[in-house]
């Protein structure tokens, strides 16, 4: 299957942004207090986060490449996948004590949380890549045209109907504008190495 672009308008939002505007980018603007997570840890469950989501079957992968001023604590962009309200992911770039950290968050009635600092790609165009297996979601990134990073390897419900798609959030802040230069559909990876 050869990369083809998805057009932002065939997307639905889980929750309406602040402001969204559609061209060649798709550059949207997050509510304040915008945020996904379920329990673990923190105790509480936000269901708040805009992503823009497509369906996503097994054998596929989608990617996201996005721009963001990284400086409002917890602001965060990527890719979300999601099955329900309980069972989702969200990968790639949340800001928090003054470092940008690349990560995700792996959610089967509880969120779990694993991540690693990227301060390099502080001004760099990011994009996250999910590949759908039989089984699993592969989560790979990479920042401007540099190598891509092996981020997570996540269980995934094979039968389960999915859909997939830029997201960003802003849990402390207002004015968060994240600027998503493409997303894309394409054959999911065929490896893991």
């Amino acid at each position: 299957m050869p990369d083809s672009r998805i057009p932002w308008t065939d997307g639905s939002w889980t929750h309406p942004p602040r402001s969204a505007t559609e061209s060649a980018q798709l550059v949207v603007t997050a509510e304040e207090g915008s945020d996904a997570w379920r329990h673990t840890a923190y105790g509480f469950v936000h269901d708040s986060e805009h992503a823009l989501l497509a369906p996503l079957g097994v054998g596929e992968a989608m990617e996201v490449s996005f721009r963001a001023p990284w400086d409002g604590q917890f602001d965060q962009a990527g890719l979300f996948v999601q099955i329900d309200a309980e069972r989702w992911v969200k990968a790639g770039i949340e800001f928090a004590d003054g470092h940008l950290g690349l990560g995700a968050v792996v959610t089967d009635r509880r969120s779990d949380w694993s991540v690693g600092y990227v301060d390099e790609w502080i001004d760099a165009e990011i994009t996250v890549r999910i590949s759908r297996w039989a089984d699993a979601l592969i989560v790979r990134a990479r920042a401007d045209d540099g190598d891509w990073r092996l981020v997570r390897v996540a269980s995934f419900d094979p039968d389960a109907e999915a859909a997939a798609g830029p997201f960003l959030a802003a849990p402390t802040r207002a004015g968060l504008t994240v600027h998503f230069t493409r997303w894309a559909r394409s054959a999911a990876d065929d490896s893991l190495h």
